[in-house]
């Protein structure tokens, strides 16, 4: 550019505090500046060449050819049915067996909640409906589970598998959780689904579980359940190893959807979350499409998200609990998604305070008038989690509602607590963006600033607002244009 000022002024509107390459804004340092983008790129391409080998990794699990059918053991696919029974007789005969298919076939079986056991593959097939019951009691006893990143005794996700290896759900049909503004989703207390004062709702009992996490109190303790409205997760494996959730489409999950926590070797591929039409953001609270906490090695792919909440959104424990579990996600690959509705497109936190690292994400299309953002991290001074080496590469944006890229520390308590959150090391390189209200929104804290963001190859067009960069260190910019104007010289 040949008005430097302008230049500065373009890179930096919104008037935060940020620290450029200093080549970038020096007259006589481009050569030093070119010399640390290299030295980026350098590391850029040897973590994506450590993306491989995780991929490697990743298999997804192979099953008997065997399948049990679960009309031969009761179910009837009239819709009317609770075929919970039949659902676990076929669950535990091919568990028994060694493992194959607990094959759903065409029709609508409704049940309570199923617990998967190793070696087997619960597969839809392309006619075939699961429809969850409406009545809580069906979600009892209560089990082990995390509820926004807490531990406690809950009501049972409506799939669940404790300790398992080798599980699965497959196939092209759909499970329906049949939450609506009438069931499960008015405990949100959101007047505008239903909820009127008076009615149930899951505040006092989340508040609760918050001062037992702050307190340490037992999770033996900590027993929920019945009478306390905090909903249960669609989908969720706890503490399993080779996890594959394929195919299927999921409809009305009462909150969270598909939610493996403490797992290794998780592939999710090919699944169809569905918005439910008409939607609007009082429907569907917290409906969160894919939220991996504290697992390793997980590969996301060819799914569509359309959701109430975050489309992807990478987890790691809420506070003292993701402290004390210290378990961090790392790991993680996403590649051809589509997110459509929802909040952020890929998502890190809130719940991130046993940290999270090595994600890699490419190859994906986010695109809706109401998708907030891209790319968002949400961390803050309670959380405290150490989130290091993100990757973003080839990502198309149509439209999104805020800004494309969003890092926040002042998501909900910001600066109100005695713990350090750190975003650090965030490569951003051949990211298209059609419409955004900003490009950035970075703010980290004065004591503890976001830390080396590289933007390259970055189009950034109908923007309509300056960007907010606050206490940001080591900000990278190589190629990228914003509105069309070009926003750096050290090309």
């Amino acid at each position: 550019m040949s008005n430097r000022r302008e230049f500065i002024k373009t890179l930096l509107a919104g008037g935060g505090a940020i620290v450029v390459a200093p080549g970038l804004l020096s007259g006589n340092s481009i050569t030093g500046a070119v010399r640390q983008a290299l030295q980026q790129n350098s590391t850029a391409d040897e973590a994506w060449s450590q993306a491989q080998k995780i991929l490697a990794r990743i298999k997804p699990p192979v099953f008997p050819k065997r399948d049990f059918d679960i009309t031969r053991y009761g179910a009837v696919g009239d819709g009317q049915k609770d075929c919970t029974e039949a659902f676990q007789k076929a669950i535990a005969a091919c568990n028994r067996a060694g493992g194959g298919r607990v094959v759903v076939p065409t029709g609508s079986f409704l049940t309570g909640a199923i617990h998967l056991k190793s070696n087997v593959n619960l597969h839809v097939t392309k006619n075939a409906t699961i429809k969850f019951s409406r009545d809580p009691k069906k979600y009892l006893p209560v089990v082990f589970t995390r509820w926004e990143g807490m531990e406690l005794m809950n009501y049972s996700p409506f799939i669940y598998a404790f300790e398992q290896e080798n599980i699965a759900i497959t196939g092209e049909g759909v499970i329906d959780g049949q939450a609506d503004c009438e069931n499960w989703w008015p405990w949100k207390a959101r007047k505008g689904c239903g909820w009127k004062q008076g009615d149930p709702s899951q505040l006092p009992a989340r508040n609760r579980l918050y001062e037992m996490v702050a307190q340490g109190t037992p999770v033996s303790e900590r027993v929920f359940g019945e009478g306390h409205y905090l909903r249960p997760q669609f989908i969720q494996p706890y503490r399993s190893k080779n996890v594959l959730i394929e195919g299927v489409t999921l409809r009305h999950s009462p909150m969270w959807q598909i939610h493996p926590v403490l797992c290794t070797n998780v592939t999710v591929r090919n699944v169809n979350v569905e918005r439910e039409a008409g939607a609007t953001e009082q429907t569907g609270p917290n409906t969160d499409g894919c939220d991996p906490e504290s697992c390793k090695d997980v590969l996301i792919e060819g799914c569509t998200f359309a959701t109430g909440d975050d489309c992807i959104a990478i987890k790691a424990g809420r506070n003292n609990d993701g402290r004390r579990v210290a378990v961090p996600s790392e790991n993680i690959i996403i590649r051809n998604c589509r997110m459509k509705d929802g909040h952020g497109g890929i998502t890190i936190g809130s719940e991130i305070s046993g940290g999270v690292r090595n994600v890699f994400a490419y190859d994906c299309n986010l695109d809706s008038p109401i998708l907030s953002t891209a790319i968002r991290f949400k961390n803050n001074a309670l959380r405290g989690g150490l989130l290091e080496n993100f990757y973003f590469r080839n990502i198309t944006v149509g439209e999104v509602a805020d800004a494309t890229i969003t890092i926040d520390f002042n998501y909900e308590e910001g600066e109100n607590g005695p713990f350090t959150p750190v975003v650090r090391n965030v490569f951003v390189n051949g990211l298209k963006s059609g419409k955004s209200q900003r490009a950035l929104d970075m703010q980290g804290f004065k004591k503890a600033p976001i830390t080396n963001i590289n933007l390259e190859n970055c189009t950034f067009d109908n923007v309509a607002k300056s960007n907010i960069v606050k206490n940001v260190e080591g900000l990278t910019i190589r190629n990228v244009r914003i509105n069309g104007h070009l926003v750096t010289e050290a090309a």
